[in-house]
């Protein structure tokens, strides 16, 4: 199983509908941290601090180009975060097909009485 401090990082950071909206951005491409900060209406302080936080979970890699940043994303982390789900996706499937097996015999076990 992957690593639950990765897990808990990525999870964290996915949680914040700022910090998504960087990531779907920079999905577009590399992008500096004042161009992320402006449709957010937020100062460059206030994006930085996310975009520390997504860098920390791997999830953004960061290089200084002149005087800004320039920001890109990563990926390892999002893989981690899709086999969590993944596992736990066929897990909760294969209960739910056990119950809805278990449902049906008994229900066909009721008409038969």
């Amino acid at each position: 199983m992957v690593q639950q401090e990765v897990l808990d990082r990525v999870f964290g950071c996915l949680a914040d509908a700022t910090r998504r909206q960087v990531l779907v951005r920079l999905g577009d491409g590399p992008a500096t941290i004042g161009e992320l900060a402006e449709p957010a209406g937020m100062s460059l302080t206030g994006m930085k601090k996310h975009v520390q936080l997504l860098e920390d979970a791997g999830l953004v890699v960061t290089e200084k180009v002149g005087r800004s940043r320039q920001c890109r994303l990563g990926e390892a982390p999002l893989d981690d975060a899709m086999a969590w789900i993944n596992f736990y996706q066929r897990l909760w499937v294969r209960r739910l097909d056990g119950l809805d097996a278990y449902l049906t015999l008994r229900r066909g076990t009721k008409e038969q009485d």
